[in-house]
């Protein structure tokens, strides 16, 4: 790859790329680099770059003129080398966000150009004649694109092959997969009375996997909700195969319905701490939850007891009149068995009348929201609001979210 930097302050990039990871994978030849002085295309003696802006304002605005005849060079040289017409990109406070996909896309040119902007920006019209699109690192200025063009190079050039010693070196960092990466500890095993995750002491490297894992989608669940939540549209779940001593029947007898009541507060209790008073939760009692299920049920609703070598372990509810979905609990000691996903799915069957069955969720509940979505569920509005300001019964502000099932293409072409 060939990768050109047009800026009024070549040295400091340059210096950046010959140091280091980039540095040595430079000078083994696996990328080429070459830094543009602006000033080497003006046409006044004064090399002058810039000029006060039409229309009046503060601040100055570099030429079209020598990045244009810097740009023609730049291409002129790639001819010459056998290679295509650069890729070019201006780095401009407007542009569209950096992301890593962006990155990925860029790291698969022959020849990329950055343009560095200065001062208040760049006259439209060079813009317009030679970019390929506009990047911006961040929602900040700076007083010079230097650094977001190194940002650019650094992201791209680390992903041409061989600069890294292994793909895995990236493959597993973070935004790699749209997931942030899980957190990383190195000797000693306890610094200052904080010891390294047991796990990762095991040597068991499918344990260590699942760990690291499960503790990459927690923390972009917490950190980043638009990064998990845009994670699960693009990554599709589809649940296990039953195993032999799985089963879910349709409760009627007494003790079915103790054992639904016993899950169905033990998830709510879990769900619902953080938002509700104490009286409230209180008031949520087994025997509460039991006479709320069959209060349902007489409603209309039907529930379903999920078991595991005979052991009650999850609960989920349809209704059939309105085809919505609810009740979906998984005991405490059986969650992370994808239990959850076979139940929403087993329940989505189960109202074939309703191509488009809805359920709700609080906004508070991520795992529960990042399954739907998972499972081809999308976001349909706001249910209901509970503000701690009119509802006695809320200690925080949370809404109920409606999600509502939309079949992908082939299940609407299959229809």
């Amino acid at each position: 790859m060939r990768i050109d930097i047009v800026t009024l302050f070549p040295e400091l990039c340059d210096s950046f790329l010959g140091a280091s990871i980039l540095g040595r994978a430079r000078a083994r030849g696996l990328f080429e680099a070459h830094c543009h002085q602006i000033r080497d295309y003006t046409l006044n003696k004064q090399r002058q770059t810039d000029d006060y802006p039409y229309g009046g304002g503060c601040g100055m605005v570099l030429y079209a003129q020598p990045i244009a005849d810097c740009l023609r060079e730049v291409q002129r040289q790639c001819a010459a080398a056998g290679r295509g017409k650069p890729h070019v990109v201006f780095l401009t406070a407007g542009g569209q966000p950096y992301t890593q996909s962006i990155a990925k896309r860029l790291a698969g040119c022959d020849s990329l150009t950055l343009v560095c902007g200065h001062y208040e920006g760049i006259d439209e019209r060079v813009i317009e004649a030679f970019g390929d699109e506009e990047i911006s690192i961040g929602d900040y200025v700076l007083t010079g694109g230097e650094l977001a063009s190194l940002v650019v190079a650094d992201s791209v050039l680390r992903l041409q092959p061989g600069v890294l010693a292994e793909a895995q070196g990236f493959q597993e960092e973070s935004h790699w997969d749209g997931l942030l990466e899980y957190p990383q500890y190195t000797r000693p095993e306890v610094w200052e009375g904080r010891a390294v995750p047991p796990v990762l002491l095991t040597g068991d490297h499918e344990k260590i996997a699942g760990w690291r894992a499960r503790q990459s989608h927690e923390r972009t669940m917490t950190r980043r909700p638009d990064l998990y939540e845009a994670w699960c549209r693009t990554h599709p779940l589809t649940p296990g195969r039953w195993k032999r001593s799985e089963r879910a029947a349709l409760i009627r007898t007494e003790a079915e319905w103790a054992a639904a009541a016993e899950i169905y507060t033990a998830g709510w209790q879990q769900l619902c701490a953080d938002v509700c008073t104490a009286d409230y939760l209180a008031a949520h009692t087994t025997d509460f939850m039991k006479r709320e299920l069959q209060a349902d049920r007489a409603a209309g609703w039907a529930f379903y007891l999920h078991s595991t070598a005979g052991e009650p372990d999850a609960l989920v509810g349809v209704c059939h009149r309105t085809g919505e979905i609810g009740r979906l609990y998984v005991a405490p000691q059986a969650q992370g068995r994808g239990i959850g996903a076979k139940l929403l799915a087993f329940a989505r069957k189960k109202l074939a009348e309703h191509p488009r069955p809805f359920l709700t969720v609080l906004d508070c509940n991520r795992r529960a929201i990042a399954l739907y979505l998972r499972m081809g569920f999308r976001p349909a509005g706001v249910h209901a609001v509970y503000d701690p300001a009119q509802d006695p019964a809320a200690s925080a502000f949370c809404r109920e979210l409606k999600f509502v099932y939309t079949p992908s293409e082939n299940e609407e072409g299959a229809r």
